[in-house]
């Protein structure tokens, strides 16, 4: 079974490192036959995969074949299966091409722990050209399509903290100075902080600023520039190259506190198990808030930590003390504890990438 998965990238690096995330687990997926993904910027995608070279307009990489989207849109036959990631809208022209080839539209949705996502996932979409169309939603509960997930990732997590050799390693891959190494391997709290730019990132440093605990505040260069003006005595911030997906995970395992921003974040960091704040893609209305509710409400976190991630999310000023309070030794004993657990949980269900090549191998073969 062949795949298309078409991207467009809207939030920098989400989109992408989402379906870049997918396409190469697709490929490793048994059943999986020849694999494209056509992304309009490659720039972007280049951020998160240095073996990519976003001047090719056509390349492989990872058992993936990688083209440039552009418009008019090449000339190709369209796979088994093609997947518009985020409502992206696949072209007309490669829509007709689809229908002559009898293929599988699948819409991949944006990750929600909205209620009403279980009752609209593996919906059929009925199209007037004939077309087999459904939605296909990640999610939290066994009811949606799962979140992605590489097999046996928890146990390569818990291998590589058995190492402090590799998280020196990756440190020092970073540049970092040497005092700051040997005091992150000594026990000083690693901050991995990638938000958007509304977030109130100096409250966080005034906050880890009134804990004993020295802190390394660890952002990824752009994000939040001028910041390591803002540091104090007890806490550092160094800038670090964005990295690839596959050091990407090992920094947030690392890490005692990951502050993510989007969707394909979010998930990593709920893997690492470690305590994690989460900002939202700011949508109008406020309709991010409802799906941090939801979130909040999905995952029974104390109503103190509720607090601080619905601060972080709209600048309130309760950020900084609840923070502090949530440094406290007791409660951050329970904060670690409780993301452990909700990692091991959640291992248990099903992974997107498995349930979409299921879900599409049965539509395919009943029609």
């Amino acid at each position: 079974m062949s795949f298309d998965i078409f991207c467009r990238v809207v939030d920098n690096y989400g989109d992408i490192g989402v379906c870049w995330r997918l396409a190469r687990q697709l490929a490793d997926t048994p059943g999986a036959g020849r694999l494209r993904l056509w992304v309009d910027d490659l720039q972007s995608h280049a951020r998160i995969e240095p073996r990519l070279d976003p001047e090719l307009a056509v390349q492989s990489l990872a058992g993936v074949e990688v083209r440039r989207w552009t418009e008019p849109l090449p000339d190709a036959e369209p796979h088994d299966v093609v997947i518009e990631a985020f409502a992206c809208d696949t072209p007309a022209s490669y829509v007709a091409r689809m229908r002559q080839h009898g293929s599988l539209w699948i819409n991949l949705e944006y990750l929600s722990a909205e209620p009403w996502v279980e009752q609209c996932h593996a919906l059929p979409s009925l199209q007037a050209n004939g077309l087999r169309k459904a939605f296909f939603f990640p999610g939290f509960t066994p009811r949606t399509g799962g979140l992605l997930r590489e097999p046996g990732l928890l146990r390569e997590r818990d291998r590589w903290l058995a190492q402090p050799e590799l998280r020196a390693g990756l440190l020092r891959s970073l540049a970092l100075p040497d005092a700051t190494i040997q005091g992150l391997l000594g026990g000083w709290r690693q901050v991995f902080l990638f938000c958007y730019p509304e977030a109130p990132a100096q409250a966080l440093l005034r906050a880890l600023a009134q804990d004993p605990r020295p802190s390394v505040v660890l952002a990824p260069r752009g994000v939040c520039p001028g910041l390591a003006r803002h540091a104090a005595a007890q806490v550092r911030v160094h800038e670090i190259p964005f990295l690839a997906q596959t050091a990407f995970d090992p920094l947030l395992w690392g890490s005692d506190l990951n502050c993510v921003r989007g969707e394909d974040s979010l998930v990593r960091a709920i893997w690492a198990g470690r305590p994690l704040i989460w900002q939202l893609y700011r949508q109008e209305d406020d309709a991010h808030m409802a799906k941090l509710d939801a979130w909040l409400r999905l995952d029974p976190v104390p109503a103190e930590r509720r607090a601080l991630l619905r601060a972080w999310n709209t600048g309130a000023p309760g950020f900084e003390r609840d923070l502090g309070l949530a440094l406290a030794p007791a409660a951050w004993r329970q904060w670690h504890d409780h993301a452990a657990a909700w990692a091991r949980s959640l291992e248990a269900a099903p992974d997107l990438a498995g349930s979409l090549m299921a879900f599409c191998m049965e539509t395919l073969q009943t029609g």
